[in-house]
């Protein structure tokens, strides 16, 4: 959706759909072309945009992406659609103390680990936010806040084990 919605703006190559996505939603995570074309493929193949004329270029020729206006009408529904507000009641994280606690491993470990590891996510993302411009901060403050959120139900999963492990173990 988020390369469909770039070709909303304007039409484009390949290229640059994947330099914009990478410049503004691929932070820490870039778009592989593969991925790009393959997507591009399909977006075309299910009528919602099109390729125009190979172009001549400083390397192969590029074909030139357009949104139709299918491709119009799913994006405005999808933007005026909410997400899913809790769309997985089953995280890894649950999942892991779970099994921790079936096997008997020291889920209090597990714990321990992933606090640790949350904690120092944290202080990179904070440093990143500091540093960087204002999407940088934003995606930062966003991702701090699930972290944040993780910490919590880590800390509350950490006084309960007792009870959970009786009661998974029953």
């Amino acid at each position: 959706m988020a390369l469909l919605g770039l070709l909303d703006r304007e039409p484009s190559h390949g290229y640059d759909l994947k330099r914009d996505y990478d410049t503004f939603f691929g932070r820490g995570r870039p778009l592989p072309y593969g991925q790009v074309y393959a997507t591009l493929a399909r977006l075309a193949r299910d009528g919602k945009a099109i390729t125009g004329e190979a172009e001549p270029g400083a390397g192969p020729d590029r074909k030139r992406y357009s949104i139709t206006e299918s491709g119009k009408d799913e994006i405005e529904i999808w933007l005026s659609e909410p997400i899913p507000a809790e769309p997985h009641l089953q995280t890894d994280l649950f999942v892991k103390v779970v099994l921790s606690l079936m096997l008997d491993r020291p889920a209090e470990d597990y714990l321990d680990a992933q606090r640790s590891a949350h904690l120092r996510r944290m202080r990179e993302l904070t440093e990143l936010k500091q540093q960087g411009d204002l999407v940088d901060a934003l995606l930062a403050d966003h991702a701090l806040f699930h972290l944040e959120a993780d910490l919590r139900w880590i800390d509350i999963t950490a006084a309960r084990l007792t009870a959970l492990a009786v009661e998974v173990r029953s």
